[in-house]
C-alpha cells in the first residue's frame, strides 16, 4: 500500500475545514431546520432595526430642529431636521445593509 506524497510547504492543499479532512458531513434535518430559524431570525431584526432607523432618525432630527426653531424664533428647521434625519436614516441602512 502506498501513501500519496506530501505537499511541498507553499503548495495548497486541500482543505480540512470544520467538518474535518475527510469532507464535508451531511446536515441532519433537525440542524438544516435550525440553521433556517437562524437566518429567518437574522432577516427578522434587519428589518426591524431599519424601520426603527426610518422611523427615529426623522423624530430626534425633527425634534432638534423644533427646538432650534423655538430658540432661534424661526420655522424652517424643523422641515430641514425631518429631511436631513430621513436622508441620514437612508444613508445608514444603505451603509449598513445594502454593501453585502
Amino acid at each position: 500500500m502506498t501513501t500519496p506524497p506530501t505537499p511541498a510547504p507553499d503548495e495548497p492543499t486541500e482543505p480540512t475545514g470544520p467538518t474535518g479532512p475527510t469532507g464535508p458531513t451531511e446536515l441532519s434535518a433537525e440542524d438544516k431546520a435550525e440553521e433556517l430559524r437562524r437566518f429567518n431570525t437574522r432577516e427578522q431584526d434587519s428589518a426591524w432595526r431599519a424601520v426603527a432607523y426610518m422611523l427615529t432618525g426623522p423624530l430626534i432630527y425633527g425634534g432638534l430642529g423644533a427646538l432650534a426653531d423655538h430658540w432661534l424664533g424661526t420655522t424652517w428647521l424643523v422641515g430641514v431636521g425631518i429631511v436631513g434625519g430621513m436622508a441620514l436614516s437612508l444613508y445608514l441602512i444603505w451603509f449598513r445593509y445594502g454593501t453585502h
